[in-house]
């Protein structure tokens, strides 16, 4: 028997809207208007100085960030990242991973403050082949998980279901992140 899916088309058209390499639009691409932009989705969050609650970034430090991941696999998701665009851990400074590392071990504690989650997902997803979908910059994801949370909406129609907004996500993580 064949599982019929659920298709979310948005997602497809934002991740074409980036080249092989992570930049938006292909290469070149970046001015509107006569004013240039960051050519990479997570620069661009960095560089727009918007308020943190509207760019869901929950800290900045003088090397990483951490935001909220706009598609998340559910509830607080959390990415940490750093603020140089880098692909590849061996990029990094000695400083950078030292806080970016950092990053990781207070996301995780919040998370796990804020959700009381049964388990957590860490990792990295290296190049495209590796499961990135923004591959040219480098972000850890930290994600919660529950026995059970995998309910029959993955299992039968491919889709995941996201039972609070993200300002709610936010909101929630940025009250606990220490």
């Amino acid at each position: 028997m064949s599982l019929d899916h659920l298709w979310a088309g948005w997602r497809s058209s934002y991740l074409s809207s980036f080249d092989q390499g992570g930049a938006e639009g292909g290469a070149g691409a970046g001015a509107t208007g006569g004013e240039a932009r960051p050519a990479c989705v997570f620069c661009a969050i960095v560089a727009s100085g918007e308020p943190d609650e509207a760019r869901y970034v929950l800290w900045t430090g003088e090397f990483t960030v951490a935001i909220l991941n706009a598609y998340p696999y559910c509830p607080g998701h959390v990415m940490v990242m750093p603020i140089r665009h880098v692909a590849d851990l061996p990029e990094l400074e000695p400083e950078e991973a030292t806080e970016l590392s950092g990053g990781v071990l207070v996301a995780e504690a919040t998370v796990r403050a804020a959700y009381r989650p049964d388990g957590m997902n860490i990792g990295l997803n290296l190049g495209r082949a590796g499961g990135a979908g923004i591959p040219a910059h480098l972000h850890v994801h930290i994600v919660p998980r529950w026995i059970g949370d995998t309910n029959f909406m993955t299992s039968v129609a491919g889709a995941r279901v996201i039972p609070e907004a993200l300002g709610d996500s936010w909101a929630k993580l940025r009250a606990v992140w220490k």
